[in-house]
């Protein structure tokens, strides 16, 4: 039975009927979006003998993907092994589970971990993405070096290779093609899509399975607001075009959501220049202060949880303070060049400097800095509970930078199985949809703080492969 919503005939959300639409062309596997997700899901489908089309509705396909450091987790690869790194998908999926506090599905956790691998190794010798492992740091909760990412660490690089991949197998892919409804059959199985092209002109394009790969709906204020409350009014760093379009359908197909108020915020975007900041220089010992010269949270917990706590700080701003020495990893980070560029990072050679630098109160600022020192020492315990011992104090010359919390991007979606299947609300799958990515639920519990660094592309690519392949082995 197809949901309420295929009753509402002038919403651009809906499912409406496929009897009688005449599709101008079919194909076996539809892809709606062409970020990381959908490009792996179409050439998952292309090496399993399906033809696919990437549907994206922007002129030049960019999304999320584009707007990340492009970072992708994985256990056990050729890269870490090269460095003599012990790692394998156990402790990943671990890791994954205690991060999410093991409110996440275990079974799609641990199908994912198993497959990271795999798929790390298939985008370099089989579609020619170059990628190297990121070594000086590790990112909060994870156990291990496994972040795997393009030369120059950013989403654009990696939206570019995935793009010359999907071109050096004959991939289509339709720019400036704006889904707005399916068809669909009693069942539940997807016929086509209905598309609007940017001077109005309106096509259908019919196909065998449907992959969803069109992110989340953090572009969505209205959604935001009902789902994630919290994050309201925060600073969207995402791609204006994730409006929830895939749960919007999924709902009206009767399909199963999940951890809905779940997101990767991030607590360090350069304001007002809208550069991530990469985590590093806090982990490696640098910390935040509001605009009082305070101290507000454990820093080091996760980017993610710390959006929220930046966000209620006054004016939601607050400064990283760190070092030159903490600075030495994000030098090789392609955002954090950016920000140095564009002024965003301030230099100080002394404490007064860095007041005067950033406006904060001198000797609260100083206050801060001693009582800093005297955890890193060992003398006293942090009291919001951050493991300080072993890492270096602060020396000049310093450096920081006034950032916001923001909203990345949702992490709450469609339920899917371990085949990327999009499962009803009875467990049983619709017939032919398929979902990754932003799309499907992610593997970060109910919540912000379930974010493991990098769980937006690992879902991306691996449920993009996993769910190209199954569209595939449907329509054969």
């Amino acid at each position: 039975m197809l949901g309420p919503a295929m009753t509402m005939m002038g919403d651009p959300m809906t499912v409406l009927p496929a009897d009688g639409v005449h599709f101008e062309i079919t194909v076996p596997v539809l892809v709606i979006g062409a970020g990381a997700c959908g490009l792996t899901a179409a050439l998952g489908a292309s090496e399993h003998g399906a033809e696919a089309l990437v549907i994206e509705r922007d002129a030049k396909p960019a999304g999320s993907t584009a707007l990340s450091t492009g970072l992708i987790p994985a256990a056990g690869t050729s890269l870490q092994r090269a460095l003599q790194i012990a790692d394998d998908a156990d402790l990943f999926f671990q890791d994954i589970m205690a991060k999410a506090k093991q409110q996440t599905d275990a079974r799609i956790a641990r199908a994912v971990a198993a497959a990271s691998a795999p798929t790390i190794e298939w985008l370099m010798q089989d579609h020619g993405v170059a990628l190297r492992l990121v070594e000086g740091f590790l990112y909060p909760g994870h156990s291990r070096l496994r972040m795997h990412g393009t030369p120059g660490r950013t989403g654009a690089e990696l939206s570019a290779a995935l793009l010359a991949a999907a071109a050096g197998r004959g991939i289509d892919i339709l720019t400036g093609a704006h889904a707005t409804h399916l068809f669909a059959n009693g069942a539940g199985r997807v016929k086509g899509v209905r598309v609007v092209r940017p001077d109005g002109a309106i096509e259908s394009i019919g196909c065998g399975a449907l992959v969803l790969a069109c992110n989340g709906f953090g572009g969505n204020p209205a959604m935001v607001g009902r789902y994630i409350p919290e994050m309201a009014e925060a600073l969207y760093f995402g791609h204006v075009g994730n409006q929830g379009d895939a749960v919007a359908w999924g709902l009206a197909l009767g399909a199963a959501v999940a951890d809905m108020g779940a997101y990767q915020g991030h607590g360090a975007l350069a304001h007002p220049h809208g550069v991530p900041i990469m985590w590093g220089v806090l982990t490696e010992g640098g910390f935040q202060v509001n605009r009082r010269g305070e101290r507000f949270a454990n820093e080091v917990r996760g980017y993610s949880e710390q959006a929220l706590d930046v966000v209620r700080q006054p004016d939601h701003v607050a400064w990283d303070i760190y070092d030159a020495r903490c600075e030495l990893a994000a030098r090789g980070f392609t955002d954090y060049q950016n920000a140095l560029a564009m002024g965003a990072v301030k230099p100080a050679e002394s404490v007064a400097d860095l007041a005067a630098a950033t406006c904060l109160p001198e000797g609260a600022l100083a206050r801060t800095m001693a009582a800093v020192d005297t955890f890193k020492a060992g003398a006293a315990d942090d009291p919001f509970g951050r493991p300080f011992q072993g890492v270096p104090p602060l020396a000049p010359p310093y450096r920081a930078v006034r950032v916001t919390g923001a909203l990345f991007h949702t992490q709450g979606g469609l339920v899917v199985d371990t085949a990327a299947r999009v499962l009803r609300q009875d467990g049983t799958p619709l017939p032919n949809l398929f979902a990754g990515g932003g799309a499907a639920r992610g593997l970060s519990g109910p919540s912000r703080w379930g974010y493991l660094s990098g769980n937006g592309l690992l879902a991306a690519t691996v449920l993009g492969r996993i769910a190209g392949a199954s569209a595939a082995a449907l329509v054969r």
